[in-house]
């Protein structure tokens, strides 16, 4: 066992989170935290790395353990990238320095005395990698696509730039354990798929939060649901977990189902028994007794729980009216800043229907071709057409087309004339509940954001969806009913993503940007994966 909750106890703001929940991570093990949002995944997070501590209950960590935790990104002032990659090897730094404080003495005492101490500092210094510190620190920010970013400012950095390089800082420390909350977000592909190598070569555990579902068939070998403050354990990855969980609700629906008909049949019979302890002359208080008795047995029965109807977004993407046969069209695309092109002489045509991905690492220049397609951007060199009769619904990564001050109702209600009633019954369809669709924008997670947008496209009846990471901020159950809508739409789809799941279940054709060039692979995302790395082996 390398960490172990025991009869965990937590509330928040007067709401129970966990009552009495135990598990326990064995060393090695690979395991997932999944959930509804709002379940406590988080929370459990912090109380395993001991940052919070149970109302109750306690959570045991074996003994010499460190935990690799990202839960908050620090300050880092006057400090460089490879400053902040280089702290996780701070003991190392200490005992460099007393080696170099033994070679200053050295100077002029040569003693035995010092040259034993300086020969057993410097022994620890190499057993522990000292001088492989660089090497290190450039294999992980290799991996994880920041080697450009060494030398730069850390403050000066993305909030996704700052997110890799705690990460690579936590790989770096080597801990024991590792707590990863989301580890995918603001990853590419080749980081992920590299982040994926690197955990199942990692020896000690991991325990992931994570909406990344292939990623988590890959690297987990147990999944752990929380749902009412109860954690249910399943042995297998996540496709296994969801068919377990199919199993357990059919099975707990029976059981429900033949309670419920047991309590109607004794419900009866009380019924009767007391209509026949009426009618008799005088009442029979046998057949009372006999009432009160089954009574009290019902009062006694412990119930079995229905199984929950779990609140799924409700979309549904039509397109009123189809385009013509060519929707886009670019002819020898060329396009960067200065000197440093991202793309060069691309061509690509989008066909009515197409189920079109656009794959590439982060900076090869996707959302900037994307751009270009939609005419809001013009290229260095090349010609963009577009085709006739185009409604298109444009889904951007950031969300910078909302008025942070205004009340999510009202943003809504600006795509479409709809009465307030209306509005409010269209929106619960996207899980925006009662005071919910009364909140200002900015106070809105990114998942409600995407949530919100989403809603607008399904009012526009757009008949072309061009979507930049829609998965984004979207949790597991979000996505699939957005993977359902999209499987069901009857117009043309282009999107970028770093979802391989969603990628693999419903595009056809596949668009890699790499090296500059832009290949059109006439296939879906595992196969067209399988094609580009033939032509760069």
């Amino acid at each position: 066992m390398q960490l172990k909750a025991e009869n965990i106890t937590k509330s928040m703001g007067g709401n129970l989170i966990f009552k009495d929940l135990s598990f326990e991570v064995n060393n090695g093990e690979r395991m997932a935290i999944v959930g509804r949002n709002g379940c406590g995944k988080t929370t459990l997070f912090k109380l395993l790395a001991g940052v919070e501590h149970p109302d109750q209950g306690r959570v045991i960590k074996a003994k010499g353990q460190k935990i690799g935790y990202l839960h908050q990104i620090p300050a880092y002032t006057n400090s460089t990238v490879f400053d902040v990659l280089s702290e996780a090897f701070a003991e190392l730094h200490e005992v460099k320095a007393r080696m170099m404080g033994l070679e200053q003495r050295m100077r002029t005492d040569m003693s035995e005395k010092i040259l034993h101490q300086y020969g057993e500092i410097q022994e620890r210094y190499i057993a522990n990698g000292g001088y492989e510190i660089e090497a290190k620190i450039a294999s992980i920010a290799n991996g994880l696509n920041i080697a450009e970013l060494l030398e730069q400012p850390f403050e000066a950095l993305s909030g996704g730039e700052k997110t890799k390089v705690m990460l690579a800082q936590i790989l770096l420390e080597q801990p024991d354990i590792l707590l990863l909350d989301e580890p995918t977000n603001h990853l590419d592909l080749a980081a992920i798929e590299w982040l994926e190598d690197y955990l199942l070569y990692f020896k000690g555990a991991v325990v992931v939060i994570s909406h990344d579902r292939m990623f988590l068939n890959r690297i987990v070998q147990h999944v752990a649901e929380i749902e009412d403050g109860e954690i249910w354990m399943n042995k297998g990855n996540y496709d296994q977990y969801l068919q377990n969980k199919e199993a357990k609700i059919a099975q707990q629906f029976a059981v429900y189902q033949e309670q419920q008909k047991k309590i109607q049949k004794i419900k009866e019979a009380i019924r009767r028994l007391r209509q026949w302890a009426n009618e008799a002359s005088p009442p029979n208080p046998d057949l009372f007794r006999k009432a009160k008795a089954m009574e009290k047995m019902l009062e006694r029965m412990e119930l079995v729980k229905r199984p929950k109807n779990e609140r799924q977004m409700k979309l549904q993407l039509t397109a009123e009216n189809r385009t013509g046969k060519e929707v886009f069209t670019l002819h020898n695309i060329s396009h960067g800043f200065g000197d440093n092109f991202l793309f060069i002489d691309v061509r690509l045509s989008v066909y009515f229907q197409d189920r079109l991905a656009i794959i590439g690492n982060n900076g090869t220049g996707k959302s900037t071709l994307v751009k270009i397609l939609l005419g809001q951007m013009q290229p260095v060199d090349g010609e963009m057409k577009q085709g006739s009769n185009l409604k298109i619904g444009y889904l951007a990564q950031q969300f910078d087309q909302f008025d942070g001050k205004r009340r999510l109702i009202d943003v809504f209600r600006e795509q479409v004339s709809l009465t307030e009633y209306d509005a409010r019954h269209m929106l619960a369809q996207f899980l925006f509940y009662g005071h919910d669709v009364f909140k200002k924008v900015e106070q809105l997670s990114g998942g409600e954001k995407m949530r919100l947008r989403l809603a607008q496209l399904m009012v526009q009846k757009c008949n072309v969806l061009v979507l930049d990471e829609p998965t984004n901020h979207l949790d597991i159950e979000s996505r699939e009913a957005l993977e359902e809508a999209l499987e069901n739409f009857q117009g043309t789809i282009l999107a970028i993503s770093h979802d391989r799941y969603f990628l693999q279940r419903l595009f056809t054709k596949t668009a890699w940007l790499e090296n500059q060039c832009l290949t059109v692979h006439e296939g879906p995302f595992e196969w067209a994966r399988t094609k580009q790395k033939e032509l760069y082996r």
